[in-house]
């Protein structure tokens, strides 16, 4: 449990990762304050009690003054730009809204003294990756703007960490789906292009269909494979990476995943099984900045964090996913 005077800055706290983290952050005795620009998020994500402001995370005279009232120790960031198709359309964007809001954030972090910064990155940095499961010693080359845009966050947080006291934590994500067992939380936002929330949305009858982009990639049944990851056990990485830092002081850089892989197939073939209503799919080409497979190596994860997962099970992930949408 944490000190009940360390407080935290979310970042993107009524998105769908970030409404999570508020959860369990104050499970885990942190006073939270929540900085949300509501472009995607939702206010109802976010309990009354917690502190909550609208506004940019590129604004400094916010976010100090959120930073400077709040007695923040630590800040998780999960505002920002995640659509990969997009970014290679509108890579200025994604550069606006990742690099430089990121780096803005970092530079308000430093002179409030905060102590531990929680970044969410993720498994796009990779690009195309020559071994599988991937490692965090894999060769870094994003073939995204979106991957690179996150790439370079690292990079600014890498050299910062060596020029000051802040230590920080960069989350490598792979598939992040699911929802709070509880239904506390879900993904929540417009025009989504996560895999199982739109399966789920067709399962519950708000899209009358889907695709599949791409059936010739080089895997056994010719869709992309990921290695999809609860929300919740994502969550708790991030907390146990926060109490690390608080307590060590040792920078870290972690891949976020089971460490298995479905295809996509495998995935809609899951969420067919648990409804009646017939998933309707069909199938187009590729999207640019899609990798065949990502798959993680999550030693380190839990080696160092002795994260141990609880919902590691491709059936809970869309069972949780479902109910959630079918709620809401």
């Amino acid at each position: 449990m944490a000190d009940a005077q360390q407080s935290v800055l979310v970042t993107g706290g009524a998105g769908y990762i970030g409404s999570h983290a508020v959860l369990a952050l104050r499970e885990g005795g942190y006073r939270v304050v929540v900085v949300d620009d509501l472009s995607t998020g939702r206010r109802e994500l976010v309990p009354n009690d917690v502190p909550f402001i609208i506004g940019d995370v590129a604004d400094q005279a916010l976010i100090s003054e959120v930073l400077r009232t709040h007695a923040c120790t630590g800040v998780m960031h999960f505002a920002g730009s995640i659509v990969v198709p997009e970014s290679v359309i509108d890579p200025l964007k994604y550069y606006a809204n990742n690099t430089a809001a990121s780096r803005n954030l970092i530079e308000c972090c430093i002179s409030e003294s905060v102590e531990a910064f929680i970044f969410s990155s993720t498994a796009v940095v990779y690009g195309i990756p020559s071994v599988s499961p991937i490692s965090e010693t894999a060769e870094t080359r994003p073939i995204s703007p979106y991957g690179t845009s996150k790439l370079m966050t690292e990079w600014i947080l890498r050299d910062v960490a060596a020029a000051t006291d802040l230590r920080y934590a960069a989350l490598r994500y792979f598939n992040v789906a699911g929802a709070d067992p509880q239904g506390r939380s879900g993904q929540a936002g417009p025009n989504t292009t996560h895999l199982i929330r739109v399966a789920c949305e067709v399962l519950s009858g708000k899209r009358e269909s889907m695709e599949i982009f791409g059936t010739d990639y080089d895997t056994p049944d010719g869709t992309c494979i990921r290695d999809y990851v609860h929300v919740s056990d994502l969550i708790d990485a991030h907390v146990l990476a926060l109490d690390h830092l608080l307590s060590k002081r040792q920078n870290l850089i972690l891949n976020c995943g089971y460490g298995r892989g479905h295809s996509v197939r495998q995935v809609l073939d899951t969420a067919q099984s648990l409804s009646d209503r017939a998933l309707s799919v069909r199938t187009s080409s590729r999207r640019d900045g899609d990798a065949p497979s990502l798959v993680a190596d999550t030693s380190r994860l839990r080696d160092v964090l002795g994260w141990k997962p609880q919902y590691d099970d491709l059936k809970t992930i869309v069972e949780t996913a479902l109910a959630w949408e079918r709620s809401n």
